[in-house]
């Protein structure tokens, strides 16, 4: 009888013309192909093949993954298995070859076929994983539609979220300066660059949209004087940060909502900053979204928006969403481009300013938090279960190959509210307005101006 790796990947490489990036093993008789040195998946049963024949694919590989039926050979480093596939989607003659009747109904289509059969492949489609998100329901982007995918992703557990992101509980690319010599640093250089960004000052009125467990709430009210508003959809994140701004002392300086940004009824602020949040609010509500934080600010006022963004599509092709984001882990988000984004805000009525891209960054930011989840992986577990850590290893991980491709990218662009008169209230020069008392007490005499400019990270060593 022969060998179910063997025949399996022989018959599909034929159909493809081209060899895998990685070598199969069939656990339950021993047999592994595949190309030699290349990183070794592990089929542990045959229900594993058969999630790949129903969804073949970056789905079904995800549902193998997060339910076990799939696993990495102790060897095997993910993030070698997550490029060697995205290098292997980019290929032209994958990106050229669609599987169809005509390929199932020729040589290697029957091949194949074959040797599904042989191997138990074919049989009832599995269930998905628990993990993964059923129908979310309502109307996309309405209200309760919006706090029930928050709720998925931001409401798995703080303690959960304490583990991965570590003591600076910020949930967004950090900014890894010269001398970050951790990701806590490195995650208080970003909250002060956009601290400087906004001209954050006593008696400042800021307002953070999306915010978190209020990390950046407590880190201008501390160090830069100002009163804060920060809103959140997500229960457990607001639990939290009002526990953080209590045991701080900042209570009656710092205030923290359940409240939606569409629901915010107490403008004009100063200054408004929107980090890692913009990526929820859906295409068909961004103009809302730029059109409510204008109306929010006073004339003069400063908007740091801080948001990933996807590279264009070409010319009349529609995006495709990642079906293993939109499944598991952010149902109902979106990415755009950055120009977009960009477009957008002028058109709600902003001029915008600066648009530093921090992208390297992030790549460095999303593998510290996969050493953390790793580092504590007995406990992530006991927290969230075996496949929801799964879940965030895959997803963290493979957004850190994506980074580091240019395959996405993160910004944060600045934009002002104008005066009647088109008077932007900003000093004269990028240098001037970066320039804050923050910069020497993080080691930048300067105020941080070299720093800000600085993000070829290409040969920074590993701070771990």
């Amino acid at each position: 009888m022969a060998e179910v790796a063997t025949e399996l990947v022989g018959a599909l490489e034929g159909m493809l013309g081209t060899r895998l990036p990685v070598r199969v093993q069939a656990s339950w008789d021993g047999s592994t192909a595949g190309p030699p040195g290349a990183p070794l998946l592990v089929l542990r049963n045959r229900r594993a093949l058969r999630r790949l024949i129903w969804q073949p694919g970056e789905l079904g590989l995800a549902r193998a993954y997060v339910s076990g039926d799939l696993e990495l050979a102790p060897e095997t480093d993910l993030y070698e298995v997550l490029a060697a596939v995205a290098e292997f989607q980019e290929r032209p003659e994958v990106l050229a070859h669609r599987l169809g009747a005509r390929d199932l109904l020729g040589a290697h289509g029957r091949r194949l076929l074959g040797a599904a059969l042989r191997s138990g492949a074919i049989g009832p489609q599995p269930a998905p994983p628990p993990e993964e998100v059923r129908a979310v329901k309502g109307r996309l982007h309405s209200r309760g539609r919006d706090r029930a995918a928050i709720s998925h992703h931001y409401d798995v557990g703080n303690d959960f979220y304490g583990l991965v992101l570590g003591s600076s509980m910020v949930y967004s690319c950090a900014y890894w300066v010269p001398g970050a010599k951790s990701l806590e640093d490195a995650q208080e250089a970003k909250l002060d660059l956009i601290c400087r960004k906004l001209g954050l000052r006593p008696g400042v009125r800021l307002l953070d949209v999306g915010c978190g467990w209020g990390s950046l709430l407590l880190h201008a009210a501390k160090h830069y004087g100002v009163s804060a508003v920060g809103v959140s959809i997500s229960a457990a994140q607001v639990a939290l940060a009002q526990r953080r701004v209590a045991e701080a002392g900042l209570a009656g300086q710092v205030e923290v909502r359940l409240q939606d940004y569409r629901e915010i009824p107490d403008g004009p602020f100063d200054a408004i900053s929107s980090v890692g949040m913009a990526e929820h609010v859906g295409s068909t509500q961004y103009r809302t979204y730029a059109e409510g934080l204008h109306g929010l600010l006073k004339s003069g006022g400063r908007l740091l928006n801080h948001q990933i963004a996807r590279r264009p599509t070409p010319a009349g092709e529609p995006h495709v969403p990642s079906p293993f984001i939109t499944r598991y882990v952010f149902p109902d988000g979106e990415l755009s481009p950055v120009g977009t984004t960009v477009s957008l805000l002028e058109e709600a009525g902003f001029e915008v300013r600066d648009v530093e891209a921090l992208r390297e960054h992030y790549a460095l930011t999303l593998r510290e938090w996969v050493a953390n989840l790793e580092g504590h992986w007995t406990e992530a577990v006991r927290l969230v279960g075996r496949g929801r850590a799964r879940v965030w290893r895959l997803y963290m991980a493979a957004s850190a190959v994506a980074f580091e491709a240019n395959q996405i990218g993160v910004n944060q662009v600045l934009a002002v509210r104008t005066g009647a008169g088109g008077e932007s209230g900003l000093p004269a020069t990028r240098e001037e307005w970066l320039t804050g008392r923050r910069g020497a007490e993080l080691g930048r005499p300067d105020g941080g101006t070299e720093a800000a400019a600085d993000t070829d990270l290409g040969d920074r060593p590993s701070v771990r």
